[in-house]
């Protein structure tokens, strides 16, 4: 049995118990009430009551702590403790469109990280019809349930599976993504779209994925699985191989052997 802290198992346990009534709701996608927050970005009925579970469990744990929610927003906590990071259907179109791809995801910041600056420190990325469990914290290794996680050890662009994500209606630049494109696709052995950054990130650290690039990201997309992927011996960093875009939607993630590869035509492909 794999030990970890008992915040990890305050996440897990408060997606396990939004779970279930996400699995119904998936079963039944066709009945959901579904409206528009903004263009080709929709928000579910199911959406808003896995996020309503998930905080109360969390607040029930830590009643302190502060939270950033896609649905509700920023809560406000005692700013010297930790708050928590919430995205309760990372892949909200394909969950309504009846595709199993989807996860919950929770990641914890500390405002006091390394260098006084704030950082993550637990994150859980849950696939509630698989029931995978992938969860890392900080210096202790990332872990798919109860096995510990490697990135790849692919040395070669030409072997490697990448992922990423698409500009779509209303959200990101086509041309600049079509430029990078361009540049990675000759150079790799695939490149897949699955609709899900949080599991995208997961997948790298599980090194079912070699490399993952995406832009115009909110932070509770790619908050978990950041540190997912650099406790499972990966590098993540922004388009220009620092942290600071991260935090403003950019990334970039591979193993140790293929980052600098990555970065060398994600960079050039936007300096041309």
């Amino acid at each position: 049995m794999v030990s970890h802290s008992g915040l990890i198992t305050v996440m897990q346990r408060a997606a396990r118990k939004a779970a279930p009534r996400l699995r119904r709701d998936f079963g039944e996608v066709e009945q959901l009430q579904v409206s528009r927050k903004g263009p080709a970005d929709f928000v579910s009925m199911a959406d808003k009551r896995a996020e309503q579970t998930i905080v109360e469990e969390l607040r029930h744990a830590r009643p302190d702590w502060g939270l950033l929610l896609e649905e509700g927003g920023s809560v406000e906590g005692d700013p010297d403790k930790p708050r928590f990071i919430v995205d309760p259907i990372d892949g909200t179109s394909n969950f309504l469109h009846g595709i199993p791809h989807f996860a919950i995801s929770i990641a914890v910041e500390d405002p006091r990280g390394a260098g006084g600056r704030p950082e993550i420190t637990q994150a859980l990325v849950y696939q509630p019809l698989t029931d995978e469990s992938f969860w890392a914290e900080k210096g202790r290794g990332s872990w798919l349930n109860e096995r510990r996680l490697r990135v790849s050890s692919r040395r070669d662009l030409a072997d490697s599976l990448i992922a990423t994500g698409i500009p779509y209606f209303g959200h990101g630049q086509l041309p600049r993504f079509q430029r990078i494109l361009e540049a990675v696709a000759p150079s790799v052995a695939g490149i897949r779209r699955n609709g899900s950054a949080a599991l995208d990130l997961a997948w790298v650290a599980a090194g079912r994925f070699d490399g993952f690039w995406e832009e115009d990201l909110q932070y509770w997309d790619l908050a978990a699985g950041l540190l997912l992927v650099r406790e499972a011996g990966g590098f993540v960093t922004d388009f220009r191989g620092s942290e600071a875009g991260i935090a403003k939607g950019q990334i970039l993630a591979a193993n140790d052997q293929l980052h600098s590869k990555l970065h060398r035509l994600v960079g050039g492909a936007l300096r041309a």
